[in-house]
């Protein structure tokens, strides 16, 4: 399995328009075959940043998820709106 550790980090005046894109990315992913868990966490820290976790069965379905329209969609919206670091890790 693969799981991703998608941080992102927004200015305050376009953290809810970035969270709502994650929260459309969530919902269409869970629905994708081989997307075992995906959820969007808010920091309690800091309110600049959240969290994207996603837990893949494995490397294709993950390739899949990477070349759908709604993954190109809303992981452009949230590139456009703030700086995005990801951890991977496998097991």
């Amino acid at each position: 399995m693969i799981r991703l550790n998608v941080f992102v980090q927004v200015e305050a005046d376009k953290l809810e328009e970035a969270i709502s894109a994650a929260k459309e990315l969530t919902a269409c992913s869970l629905k994708e075959t081989g997307c075992v868990a995906y959820d969007t966490f808010r920091s309690e820290t800091r309110p600049d940043v959240f969290m994207i976790c996603e837990t893949w069965a494995d490397q294709a379905v993950l390739d899949a998820h990477s070349a759908s329209d709604h993954f190109k969609k809303y992981v452009g919206v949230l590139e456009s709106l703030g700086k995005m670091k990801l951890e991977r890790f496998e097991f």
